[in-house]
């Protein structure tokens, strides 16, 4: 009985094998499934044999499966038939078949097993058929399948790396919802990073929140580090703080939990990146004192040591403030300690020297180059731009050449540099000519070049540049954009009607001007470390002491601090052109034009084409707001000024040194020379510096309010900084001098400029003219006293 039944089963595989045989000859040829008879009978086995044979052709066998489904003698297909064929279809080449097959499984209500789907969804993302993957995820979800969240997190990982954020933003928000348990933090880290990365505010926001809200989740340290980074650099150093005080709290209350009940300690503890992140952070909103102190706590009580990051982040730092002693000072230690000086590093000092010391930067680059360390066009840039913000116009015009000469370290950016500095001399037709050239040597001009080259034209009124611009820029479609834009906006400014019917003002006054420092005390309620010592007040109340045992005391110190983020303050100047490609060019045009038509003394028409693109939706930046502002404080309309001022801080857009110095020369012709010298204390104790032009402001708005001696200590204090004194300070002290009667002072300065190879302008000349007639109106006087003695006696 055993032997037949053997027999048996032996016969029937041998006749299934003939059967698949001869289904997979008639699906070979020619016909396909039409070479089956309808009257074929399959077994469930007989179908799945069919569908694993590795000689037959993915589109063979699919064409096979939807006519055994459609066969009324065949049974229907089972979830392991799918499997099999999904197995096939798993190339990317034939993976847009798997769609209508997933339709098929759903209509069946058939639960793929979860094998074959994390095949699919690993090929789908790998292809980057990533609507192919959300089907997978809708299909499983629909059904009632509690995939596991291991599963997501891989899907969220590989669309992150491959940059698709929107989407893995959507199944991260779906994944929160569906799962009751904790969420694996290193997803989470994946997908702060990638929103920071992308500037993406509101979702990180969005992220953070709910991360914190869901059960059962915890951040580690790397994802409090991504979060304190991020928040940091855009401006919230409140909550960057925050997050560090939370961090030193958990760290806290987990040692205490292991030391009394023996749990394992997995530590959340700040480490070497948290002290990074919180010192870049601070460097970045202006607070270097800070930063420098956090550096000294990091060495003496974190237990961690700085590695080349942290040494490199504090002399990008200072040099960007122009702290130039104290990125020299660390420059120094960072050697000291083995450290060898990157290329980043050596071009952060010359940037920093370059802006006050042009000497000490020379010796700079060439101990750059004796050491080895590799130069780039990037450095060429900063020593071809140095040399033109120090006044040696003829020296940068000689580097640059002979960097042609050599053809190599010229690159789009030192050509940019150069044209823009014909720009500025009203040299317009060289400036055409070397934009001829960088496109004949391969290098884009973009878009700064191009608007630099318009403010120019327009200045001269030389239309018909345009279109021998035209001609020889490769990039036509971006100067046709420009042109287009331009024609747009004229359209617009002709049928102008502005949407504020009652006639409300643009920008609504909220005080006078001299209410400037509720704006900047709002801006830091709590000012720490000046440039000039450190005057940081303890506030501690009876009911929030800091830890004496601290290993962080300052870093405490800030946390407990109400720091506002409503008002930011940032070292780096304003730009014109924001260079972020589409997504600034309407911004980007408006501050070009902008800039023409205050050049031109056009305050209405900028107003109105300001009007025009804020209520279209075009959010201003700084540069945007500096703009106005210093047109309607040239003007004398302070009070709008204040409103511009106040509405900025709305916008959350950074006050710049720029920014100040029109608040300082606002209350310059106000008379109030004591309010300004407030404002500056609380500059410089919010991280900010002086630069040239400021310093040309205080030493012009504390000469005209009669404070003469200020105005000499701020003059010396520009030398011993190392800042050298321009025309304009010159003929400031000239004419300050002058009008105090202290004549031979104003004769001292005007040797001083000549002695040091500063050449005097048309202001000169106007001030000296006034120096000539206070000096024969005093000879006079002394002669007409002389005279009277003569007579009495």
């Amino acid at each position: 009985m055993v032997d037949w039944w053997q027999r048996n089963r032996a016969s029937k595989k041998l006749g299934d094998i003939l059967i698949v045989a001869s289904i997979t000859k008639a699906l070979s040829e020619s016909g396909g499934t039409r070479n089956l008879s309808p009257s074929l009978k399959l077994a469930h086995s007989i179908i799945l044999n069919v569908l694993s044979n590795p000689s037959l052709h993915p589109s063979n066998k699919l064409h096979f499966f939807f006519w055994s489904r459609s066969h009324s003698s065949s049974p229907l297909p089972s979830v392991t038939a799918y499997s099999t064929l999904f197995c096939t279809l798993s190339h990317p080449a034939h993976l847009h078949h798997v769609p209508a097959l997933l339709h098929s499984l759903k209509q069946g209500s058939l639960l793929l097993d979860s094998h074959s789907f994390k095949l699919l969804l690993d090929a789908s993302i790998l292809s980057s058929n990533f609507d192919l993957a959300l089907q997978l995820l809708d299909y499983m979800q629909d059904l009632g399948s509690n995939l596991q969240p291991h599963i997501y997190s891989s899907v969220l990982v590989a669309l992150v790396r491959k940059n698709q954020v929107p989407l893995a933003l959507s199944i991260f928000f779906k994944l929160l919802d569906s799962t009751a348990d904790g969420f694996d933090s290193n997803t989470a880290n994946e997908l702060l990073v990638s929103l920071r990365k992308a500037s993406m505010k509101v979702e990180f926001k969005q992220v953070f929140d709910r991360l914190r809200e869901k059960k059962g989740f915890y951040f580690d340290t790397w994802g409090y580090n991504i979060c304190i980074y991020a928040f940091g650099c855009w401006g919230d150093l409140g909550a960057s703080l925050t997050l560090f005080k939370e961090m030193k709290l958990k760290d806290k209350e987990e040692l205490l939990d292991y030391g009394s009940r023996g749990h394992t300690c997995s530590s959340v503890g700040p480490d070497l990146c948290t002290y990074n992140s919180l010192i870049s952070v601070l460097c970045k909103v202006g607070r270097v004192n800070d930063a420098l102190k956090v550096f000294q706590e990091l060495k003496e009580g974190s237990g961690h040591e700085p590695d080349k990051f942290t040494y490199r982040i504090l002399v990008q730092g200072c040099s960007k403030t122009y702290r130039v002693h104290d990125a020299t000072v660390i420059f120094n230690e960072m050697q000291n300690n083995g450290f060898r000086p990157d290329p980043v590093i050596y071009n952060s000092m010359l940037d920093g020297f370059l802006a006050r010391k042009v000497k000490e930067a020379c010796q700079l680059f060439e101990k750059m180059v004796e050491e080895g360390t590799k130069t780039s066009c990037w450095t060429y840039n900063i020593l071809v731009d140095g040399l033109l913000k120090n006044g040696r116009p003829e020296a940068a015009y000689t580097l640059f050449c002979d960097l042609k000469k050599k053809g190599q370290f010229v690159d789009g950016v030192t050509y940019s540099i150069i044209v823009l500095q014909f720009c500025r001399e009203g040299q317009l037709e060289e400036a055409l000519q070397l934009v001829e050239e960088m496109e004949s040597r391969g290098f884009v001009v973009d878009l700064t070049t191009i608007t630099s080259l318009l403010i120019s034209i327009h200045r001269h009124g030389r239309w018909d540049w345009m279109d021998r611009l035209m001609r020889h820029v490769r990039e036509s479609d971006l100067v046709l954009s420009v042109l287009k834009w331009k024609a747009g906006m004229e359209a617009s400014l002709k049928n102008a009607k502005s949407k504020r019917k009652d006639y409300s003002p643009m920008f609504p006054s909220k005080g006078d001007f001299s209410d400037v420092m509720s704006f900047i005390t709002n801006a830091q309620d709590v000012t720490l470390d000046s440039q000039h010592g450190s005057d940081f007040q303890d506030k501690e109340s009876s009911d929030n002491k800091f830890d004496e045992w601290s290993s962080s005391p300052h870093l405490d110190k800030l946390a407990e601090s109400s720091l506002s983020t409503s008002h930011l303050f940032t070292p780096s100047r304003a730009q014109r052109v924001q260079e972020k490609g589409l997504d600034s060019f309407d911004i980007d045009m408006v501050n070009t034009f902008l800039s023409i038509f205050l050049a031109k003394g056009k305050l209405s028409l900028a107003c109105k084409l300001f009007e025009i693109f804020t209520d279209a939706g075009v959010d201003p930046v700084s540069y945007t707001f500096n703009s106005m502002m210093s047109s309607v404080v040239k003007r004398g309309y302070f009070t709008e000024a204040l409103a511009i001022l106040n509405q900025m801080g709305e916008n959350l857009c950074p006050t710049d040194i720029a920014t100040y110095n029109m608040i300082i020369q606002s209350l310059g012709k106000m008379g109030r020379a004591d309010l300004a010298s407030a404002v500056l204390d609380r500059l410089l104790k919010q991280g900010g510096y002086l630069d040239v032009d400021m310093y040309n402001t205080v030493i012009n708005v504390l000469g005209k309010a009669g404070r003469i001696d200020g105005a000499n200590n701020f003059f010396e204090q520009m030398k011993s900084s190392g800042i050298n004194p321009d025309v304009v300070t010159y003929n400031t002290l000239i004419e300050i001098h002058s009008k105090a009667g202290r004549l031979k002072d104003a004769y001292k300065f005007l040797k001083m400029m000549l002695d040091a190879g500063c050449p005097p302008n048309h202001v000169t000349d106007t001030t000296l003219d006034y120096l000539g007639k206070e000096i024969d109106k005093l000879r006079y006087q002394k002669a007409s006293i002389l005279s009277s003695r003569d007579d009495a006696s």
